[in-house]
């Protein structure tokens, strides 16, 4: 047996003593871990400095911040989110009653990326934490200073039978996928979420898969491009576009380009100074590859602004594409990077095609003042959540699900999602023992109409 197997079997049998399912146990471990975050705090956004670059403005808000107001959130709540639940009962099983147990779901992996390499750990496991289940986690290895101080937090300060970290490369998350676990919980790319996928099916494993893809921007008709552009610059630029539901690309009406590129030129110098490059509160590229992957594109593009590289720093400047099209090189994959393409269309309904033609996005924003088209986007296209007139926000909230569709990933979490994911739903009818009656049982003669009315 090697580590990974005897750690899980630690932590599956340390499940079935029932203890990680009590109220206090649960709330006692949140307790925990928001304490021990916040006595990290400073290593933590050390950690993602060096790894992207972010400002430890930056990495709170985007990171730390999010995964302690999850924290807070769940101690808040977690009493009345594991409550067993009262439902209705037919009339054909009078007399009893019907209830749902909240039940942990058990022993879980999850896998975390690194382009948010501290909150997309966090967060799920805030959910597994609240849920009553144990855990593995495995972080990415490109994110190698945060997954170190990770690795030091939990097991340090979490007894390895509930809670354990293990870092390393593609040898590793092999070995744990070959592993028979209760549930997976990943965050990465759709290829390599097929592949989590297909070693799950091997074991029926369900899955969360949080996954990426192009999410789309709409600047429509009417609609204040001047906003658009200051809200695209936040939304687009931040940790460099290296973010799963960052605006991969901008549809905008003719009727708006002129003033939507200037807008976004003028914005850019604002935010970053006139070489962003140098900026403080700009970061940079995770490693060669992506940066050497991202100048390939940029260098099959038609540049409209930025463009500039610096390949000792890996930083490359906010770079608007225009005037793009769909066969461009930057339009066949998602850029996670900050290159903005920026499309022009005439009326929305070839807008709506264009999405369309492609796989789901995990997110879309429509900048728009007008109700019915706005309505029309939502009602038509499928997407995992977006905004109106802003753009990454949704993500923040405790009360909104997180979560792709078809190509861009299944399963959703945040605030109480995030505990439903790692719980099942235990249906129970409980039939009282007296009276007995047997209108169920046979013979049935005469009974038929009365079983009907009683289903109906």
């Amino acid at each position: 047996m090697n580590t990974y197997e005897e750690i899980l079997q630690e932590q599956r049998t340390y499940f079935l003593s029932g203890e990680t399912k009590d109220i206090g146990h649960k709330k006692e471990n949140l307790r925990k871990l928001l304490r021990v975050l916040k006595e990290n705090e400073e290593d933590i956004l050390s950690a993602l400095t060096e790894d992207l670059g972010k400002s430890h403005t930056e990495g709170y808000t985007t990171e730390v911040g999010i995964v302690l107001s999850e924290i807070r959130n769940a101690i808040k709540h977690v009493s009345s989110w594991s409550r067993n639940k009262r439902v209705r009962t037919a009339l054909l099983h009078f007399p009893s009653k019907s209830y749902i147990i909240k039940e942990s779901i058990g022993n879980v992996l999850i896998m975390s990326p690194w382009n948010y390499p501290f909150q997309l750990t966090f967060a799920p496991l805030v959910g597994a934490m609240a849920a009553g289940c144990t855990a593995i986690i495995k972080p990415s290895r490109y994110s190698a200073a945060t997954s170190a101080v990770m690795k030091r937090i939990i097991n340090d300060n979490f007894d390895r039978r509930e809670f354990f970290l293990f870092e390393g490369g593609r040898d590793v998350n092999t070995a744990l996928l070959d592993l028979k676990w209760d549930y997976i919980f990943f965050t990465g790319s759709p290829n390599v979420g097929k592949i989590v996928l297909s070693k799950a099916a091997e074991n029926l494993t369900p899955v969360t898969l949080e996954l990426g893809g192009k999410s789309p921007v709409i600047i429509t008709e009417h609609s204040d491009e001047v906003l658009a552009a200051s809200r695209l610059i936040f939304g687009k630029f931040m940790n460099l576009g290296q973010t799963c539901i960052a605006p991969d690309y901008v549809l905008v009406h003719k009727s708006k380009t002129k003033r939507f590129l200037s807008e976004i030129e003028k914005g850019i110098k604002k935010a970053f100074g006139e070489d962003p490059i140098t900026s403080k509160d700009y970061g940079k590229i995770i490693n060669r590859h992506h940066f050497d992957r991202l100048s390939g594109l940029i260098k099959g593009s038609p540049v409209y602004s930025g463009g500039k590289t610096d390949e000792e720093k890996l930083k490359i400047a906010p770079t608007i594409l225009f005037p793009a099209s769909k066969n461009d090189p930057v339009m066949q994959e998602e850029i996670f990077g900050p290159l903005m393409p920026v499309l022009e269309y005439e009326n929305l309904d070839d807008a709506i095609s264009f999405i369309n033609e492609r796989p789901r996005p995990l997110a879309l924003y429509i900048f728009s003042n007008r109700k019915e088209e706005i309505e029309k986007v939502h009602k038509l296209v499928t997407f995992g959540g977006g905004c109106v007139n802003d753009a990454i926000m949704h993500i923040v909230s405790h009360h909104l699900p997180f979560g792709g569709v078809g190509n861009s990933g299944m399963g959703s979490y945040h605030g109480k999602r995030s505990f439903d994911t790692f719980t099942h739903e235990k249906g129970i009818l409980k039939h009282y023992r007296w009276p007995d009656i047997t209108l169920r049982n046979p013979p049935y003669k005469k009974k038929e109409g009365i079983i009907r009315l009683m289903l109906h």
